[in-house]
């Protein structure tokens, strides 16, 4: 096995829901001491982190049945840089969606799939329900057994990095 493996996990979150998931799976993460656990808004991530990475999380709300527009802006600034470089690496994804999440799901899948990423968890989706203007823009708080699902994917994720199974 070489040197210490590193797990980028890239969010957006307005309400705090997406970011409270992104955290207990970096907490997940962290406690596999042969895996770095960067967790990244996605404003801040660029291509660098992207090369630099063995394994991705990436984690959206669903606005408008589809990603937020944070996490695409981060996907346009570094398709083309990692593109045909991070071929066969593993990733997740994480949705915070008011109903279904499934085309956000989806549409992180087709910008992978571009990548060349290999999935190696389905979609974890946490819906919040939430159908108002009033309740979709309210602070969220995700729910400890939603949490404890994010926190075991992290965990698994790096688990996987360090024994190579990805």
């Amino acid at each position: 096995m070489s040197g210490r493996k590193t797990l980028l996990i890239v969010y957006h979150s307005l309400t705090g829901g997406t970011a409270q998931m992104a955290e207990a799976a970096r907490a997940g993460a962290a406690g596999e001491p042969a895996v770095q656990a960067r967790l990244l808004h996605a404003a801040q991530a660029g291509p660098d982190d992207v090369l630099g990475a063995d394994g991705y999380l990436f984690a959206t709300p669903e606005n408008l049945a589809a990603v937020s527009g944070q996490l695409k802006d981060f996907f346009d600034r570094c398709y083309y840089p990692a593109l045909d470089r991070i071929n066969g690496r593993p990733y997740a994804c994480l949705v915070c969606a008011g109903s279904d999440g499934q085309n956000a799901a989806r549409q992180i899948a087709r910008i992978a799939t571009g990548w060349r990423l290999k999935p190696v968890a389905d979609p974890l989706i946490v819906c919040t329900h939430a159908q108002t203007p009033e309740a979709i823009l309210a602070p969220k708080q995700i729910g400890a057994d939603d949490l404890e699902r994010c926190r075991a994917l992290g965990e698994a994720l790096a688990v996987g990095l360090a024994l190579g199974v990805f």
